[in-house]
């Protein structure tokens, strides 16, 4: 019992935790979600309202925790040390889950269990960014730093010559080999983008072997566990997909390309992930709110000689789809103007997403 005696004595008291919107309240939770998003620290979250002694904390990723071992003596040890939380990092699901008051579990892969509540959690939104960065003085450096090197946790603390290499790694870590990276990396350059699955699959296959089943497999596995999103044209199910990632600044770090608008529309697209269910593209609008009728454009760089372009773009909408509400975001500027009876807010990115 040597592995599970060490585990023993992991304490959780002195982690400095950031609060999230997502919150573990229920004593049997599996926690999933991308890499780097803060699975763990709402795991340490938790057990920090419990003595050390009552909990047993596992990371099954841990090269020194022999699964083998754990296995045999795990249910003993609960009994024998009355463990009153245990928690499985990284748990593939391979073995019987012990019988004990709360168990909290977390994978990288979407899964439910009957008796188990399953959270998902997300990276930062930018009101959590704001919350957790205490290196930048003011919400416009931190809104420039959000979008250059995205909303994963890690990134607000880590020394600038590591971020590019360190959002490099984070993307190895939900892929198996060189195929998977090659796969994910397609997808990533494509953010913003119309394009097929058969549209990708023509232009991966000229670089690398890879059967037409298995890239299906893999975007289908992708989205799934929401490192990337397909997202819909508004009542036209055959027609081709926006694809958007989890974190906007991996784009940045895969290619030498710039593509500002591109990440710049993918991070506002997060935004309205998290708010909204049901959110589509239209013929030159980039978001469609069907709940509320609400359009949504990403114009970084916006000025005063676009505003008749936006009424043609926003003209046909209205009374069709009876739009209620029209947001512009952009990279700073701000601005209202009128078309009918509907206000169309021009807002900067880091006013509009703490509102």
């Amino acid at each position: 019992m040597k592995i599970l005696d060490s585990c023993y004595e992991i304490e959780f008291n002195k982690i400095n935790f950031q609060e999230r919107k997502e919150k573990i309240t229920h004593p049997k939770t599996i926690v999933c979600g991308p890499p780097k998003t803060g699975k763990s620290y709402l795991i340490y979250d938790y057990l920090s309202n419990f003595d050390s002694k009552d909990y047993l904390y596992i990371n099954l990723d841990d090269f020194r925790n022999q699964k083998d071992e754990i296995v045999l003596f795990l249910n003993d040890f609960i009994k024998e040390k009355k463990i009153k939380v245990l928690v499985l990092e990284n748990f593939d699901f391979d073995f019987e889950i012990p019988t004990t008051d709360s168990v909290l579990i977390s994978t990288s892969n979407y899964k439910e269990i009957y008796g188990f509540k399953t959270i998902f959690v997300h990276a930062l939104d930018f009101e959590e960014y704001l919350l957790h960065d205490s290196k930048h003085q003011n919400t416009i450096a931190s809104f420039n730093h959000f979008l250059k090197y995205g909303n994963l946790p890690e990134m607000i603390v880590l020394d600038e010559n590591k971020k590019i290499n360190r959002l490099q790694e984070i993307i190895k870590l939900f892929c198996k080999d060189r195929t998977e990276i090659e796969v994910l990396k397609l997808l990533l350059s494509s953010i913003d983008e119309n394009k097929s699955i058969n549209q990708l699959f023509t232009i991966l296959k000229k670089s690398i072997k890879i059967s037409k089943d298995r890239f299906y497999e893999l975007c289908k596995f992708y989205e799934s566990n929401q490192l990337i999103f397909f997202l819909k044209k508004y009542n036209q199910e055959k027609s081709t997909k926006k694809i958007y990632a989890y974190n906007h600044a991996f784009l940045s770090s895969i290619s030498h390309n710039k593509k500002f608008k591109n990440e710049f529309t993918n991070m506002v697209f997060l935004h309205l992930q998290k708010e909204y269910k049901n959110i589509y593209y239209l013929d030159k609008i980039d978001f469609f709110i069907e709940d509320n009728r609400t359009l949504v454009l990403s114009i970084p760089f916006f000025n005063t000689m676009l505003h008749g372009s936006i009424i043609k773009k926003i003209h046909s909408f209205i009374d069709e789809l009876n739009i209620q509400h029209v947001y512009i975001i952009t990279a700073g500027n701000s601005e209202n103007l009128k078309y009918q009876k509907i206000e169309i807010n021009i807002l900067p990115f880091y006013e509009w997403a703490v509102q």
